[in-house]
């Protein structure tokens, strides 16, 4: 028996007119339910079985939608990009100060999902595997406030990223000033004034 052909989106291209939107849909689902079981019980408790039973349905049925773990775990990614990618859209346009408000954007929602967090940033990005422009539009809010200086764009996000990581881990002593430590990482970054070699450049 041949199987039709899928689409990216991974629809049959023999399905019936009104397929399109049932399947996005239950693939949104399984995506959403996908989310909340890996910020309940972790990385290892995101099984197919485990989304099929917050589902409600056979883990079968699932591979209708989704081919199979890794694929789940990019359209967490992708999804996760494109949430930060709107909230740093926001956060420029209502802030006085666009690269702080984006910073504390990225920590506050990394300290919300951390399994999310770590799953997109514990491992090579699969940039090849993402929507197209997805990365460039979430990067963007951050190198315009930074006059398009990839340079520092990459030194904000490597700051940001290291202070959430120490955070998440619970590595500062109790003692610390973190919103201090904050404000100095990133106000010295904003002030360089070293020219950058990367202007241009659209991912970190």
């Amino acid at each position: 028996m041949n199987t039709p052909p899928l689409s990216p989106s991974g629809i049959s291209a023999d399905s019936p007119p009104g397929a399109t939107s049932s399947v996005t849909s239950r693939r949104s689902e399984i995506v959403n339910a996908a989310g909340r079981i890996l910020e309940r019980d972790g990385r290892d408790g995101l099984t197919m079985r485990a989304i099929a039973s917050e589902l409600g349905i056979r883990a079968p049925s699932l591979y209708k939608h989704v081919a199979g773990k890794r694929e789940l775990e990019i359209a967490l990614v992708s999804a996760a990009i494109q949430e930060q990618a709107e909230t740093f859209e926001r956060v420029t346009t209502a802030s006085e100060d666009a690269v702080a408000g984006i910073a504390a954007a990225y920590r506050s929602w990394a300290l919300e999902k951390p399994h999310l967090y770590a799953l997109m940033n514990d491992r090579p990005l699969p940039r090849d595997e993402l929507p197209e422009g997805l990365e460039e539009r979430a990067v963007r809010p951050l190198l315009e406030a930074l006059g398009g200086d990839m340079d520092r764009a990459r030194a904000a996000w490597a700051f940001a990223h290291g202070m959430v990581t120490l955070e998440l881990a619970d590595r500062f002593p109790e003692h610390a000033d973190l919103e201090t430590a904050w404000r100095v990482g990133l106000t010295g970054i904003a002030r360089s004034i070293e020219p950058s070699n990367h202007q241009g450049e659209t991912t970190l």
